[in-house]
């Protein structure tokens, strides 16, 4: 009777130990996901000039990931495809941050010839560069706008005028902003004619957009068969599952179709990738 009071006893304190372990440790890591999920999105939010409230997106979030495996679970009868995408979703935030960084980038580049135009043409006209990257910014077009606003209110708080650009450059890390802002400095610290080489520089960089929208244009078609050749095995699954749902239905529902579908998300990313890859051409 004693030996069973001590196991029971035991038992006891084991399960007590394992189920608080498992509430503090999901305490420490839904704080910790909290945290981060947070400083990225206002971070990352804040460098695109979008004033949204990441507690709002956090919410939103949480409620997306524990959302999809109640709804696989009523419409598919399966846990497992649900948690797969929760865990999946929860990675969409970096990569449609980077996403939408990239695409900010690039339309700052793309305006870059016509700012560079009118930075030029009212420096000629005597406007010294001051007045000019004023004008310029009042009549282009977010995001080059907001950069150069930001630019013009630190340069008004006493910060130097390389400095300022210097923190432009770490704001938009482009190849061509860089040439852009590497002339702009030699010219002010070497002297010359400002005005005919920032002309130069977009015409140059005007060319080098062109070369590279011909470029999109000519791989555009090995792009979009990565494309299908991804989405075509997903598309023939969900038909096969609603013409055999007893058979294709094993695959949502038993561990070595849960296995199989993690194995050929890997290759369908993978061979996306390598596609990716090899239509992928630096100007």
């Amino acid at each position: 009777m004693t030996t069973i009071m001590i196991v029971v006893i035991m038992a006891f304190i084991s399960i007590s130990l394992f189920v608080w372990s498992i509430k503090h440790l999901s305490a420490k890591f839904a704080l910790r996901y909290h945290d981060t999920f947070t400083s990225s999105a206002r971070t990352n939010l804040s460098d695109m000039f979008l004033f949204i409230e990441p507690r709002q997106l956090f919410v939103l979030n949480m409620l997306t990931l524990f959302s999809m495996p109640i709804v696989f679970r009523i419409f598919f009868g399966t846990w497992a495809l649900g948690i797969l995408i929760s865990l999946f979703l929860a990675l969409i935030p970096r990569f449609a941050y980077k996403f939408l960084h990239k695409r900010r980038r690039r339309k700052f580049v793309h305006q870059l010839p016509d700012g560079l135009n009118m930075v030029a043409t009212s420096m000629q006209s005597g406007a010294n560069v001051t007045s000019a990257i004023e004008f310029m910014a009042e009549e282009m077009e977010s995001p080059m706008k907001q950069e150069f606003q930001l630019f013009l209110r630190e340069q008004r708080l006493g910060v130097e005028f390389n400095k300022a650009l210097d923190n432009m450059l770490v704001r938009i890390p482009e190849d061509e902003f860089q040439l852009v802002t590497a002339g702009m400095q030699i010219s002010r610290e070497v002297g010359g004619n400002l005005a005919e080489v920032l002309l130069r520089l977009s015409d140059t960089l005007r060319r080098k957009i062109e070369m590279e929208g011909k470029i999109d244009a000519l791989t555009s078609q090995g792009k979009m068969q990565g494309v299908v050749m991804t989405l075509l095995p997903i598309f023939i699954g969900v038909v096969l599952y609603h013409m055999e749902p007893s058979s294709m239905g094993r695959i949502l529902t038993e561990p070595m179709g849960w296995a199989l579908m993690v194995l050929i998300a890997i290759m369908l990313t993978c061979g996306y990738m390598s596609i990716r890859k090899i239509v992928a051409i630096d100007v």
